[in-house]
């Protein structure tokens, strides 16, 4: 099996899933609990927020355990917003977000009556700094833009438009680091509030974090209790939390011995796939993260190649997971200026730091040949 999917998700290290068992078995108590037992899970519980604040650059303090990328983002979208409406219902994000924000800004639209300004990207996926200077208003209270995008590996300008946003102190800056993080550095000095998820990082489903800059406002989205700094409620998974911050850190120490070759196997599959009359890469090679690969195939179905694909043991994904049950056109690549062919065609590979580059080589010789019975067939 040859599995180019993890920006789907990611294969849960061994040592991660021995952490979760042994937490989960011996730490079981309740830490919220007065008595020892629950001291002790509370103890591992703060631990692993420090562990995890540390590795992102962050204060324990302003770590918030949720269930992963989309409770994360839409407790730092409705949360802030809810929080500031009184100061103004104006929220800038673009239009190649996560579905997760595009939804939870539309909500906000349906039901609060606030105003969003999604903002327009370049042929390359990009969005353009001036565009965001541009559209702030006197009632702006959020930006969120992603990091890297889902679908296609376009890196954003995050740290020149959190330079920018530092004119505008009332405003409050989030990012969607789902797929960027440890895969690309990311410095929180001029973010208020940023999501990730740790299946992304080949830790278990259903764990993530949101950094909540010390002083940002936050209306939480789940009430009862007061765990998680009063902002989310509800008993912690202290074996989710543990197992989560030894993945974060296994596969930060892993970015810094295989980024290169990580660049170099992507670089080196985007020229054999330019190779191809059949298909058009749609991730630009330079500004673009080193682990995720979109491509097309006009003229051909994309769910059709995918399967194809699978049948010789290869998987590789069309949009995003969050979507591409829907059969939906990709909205990010029409966003880009690529055309309803190209978009409604689009197949992404995703990598980690387990594969090699004769897995890759295998999955193009495999796409030439699904390419090739397709093209007997529509003779």
């Amino acid at each position: 099996m040859i599995y180019l999917d993890n920006s789907a998700t990611t294969r849960t290290y061994e040592e991660v899933l021995h952490s979760f068992t042994h937490v989960a078995t011996r730490y079981f108590a309740n830490p919220s609990s007065l008595h020892g037992l629950g001291a002790e899970a509370e103890n591992l519980l703060t631990q692993a927020r420090k562990q995890i604040a540390e590795l992102l650059g962050a204060e324990a303090e302003e770590i918030i355990f949720t269930s992963g990328g989309t409770e994360g983002n839409n407790l730092a979208i409705k949360g802030t917003a809810l929080a500031l409406k009184n100061k103004g219902k104006h929220i800038i994000t673009t239009q190649i977000e996560h579905p997760s924000v595009i939804e939870s800004c539309r909500q906000l639209q349906e039901l609060f009556d606030f105003e969003i300004t999604y903002l327009p990207v370049n042929e390359e996926g990009i969005v353009s700094i001036k565009d965001v200077e541009k559209h702030i208003r006197k009632d702006t209270i959020l930006v969120s833009i992603m990091h890297v995008n889902n679908e296609t590996g376009s890196i954003q300008p995050i740290e020149e438009i959190g330079n920018l946003l530092r004119m505008f102190p009332g405003i409050y800056f989030h990012v969607d680091d789902v797929q960027g993080v440890t895969k690309v550095p990311l410095s929180l000095e001029n973010i208020d509030l940023c999501s990730i998820s740790g299946h992304k990082f080949h830790a278990l489903n259903g764990c993530g974090a949101l950094f909540v800059r010390k002083g940002t406002r936050v209306k939480p989205l789940l009430t009862g209790g007061l765990q998680e700094m009063q902002a989310r409620s509800g008993t912690e998974s202290i074996a989710l939390a543990v197992s989560m911050a030894k993945a974060l850190r296994m596969s930060i120490e892993k970015y810094d011995i295989c980024k290169d070759d990580l660049r170099k196997m992507k670089n080196k599959t985007i020229h054999e796939l330019t190779k191809m009359n059949e298909i058009v890469v749609n991730t630009p090679e330079q500004s673009s993260a080193p682990h995720i690969l979109n491509f097309s195939a006009p003229g051909f179905q994309a769910e059709v190649l995918v399967h194809m694909l699978e049948q010789s043991g290869v998987f590789v994904s069309t949009t995003s997971a969050c979507s591409s049950k829907r059969k939906r056109i990709s909205n990010v690549l029409l966003a880009m200026g690529k055309g309803d062919a190209i978009a409604s065609s689009s197949l992404r590979i995703s990598l980690s730091y387990e594969n090699t580059e004769h897995e890759l080589k295998v999955f193009i010789d495999v796409l030439k040949k699904s390419l090739g019975k397709l093209m007997k067939v529509t003779r």
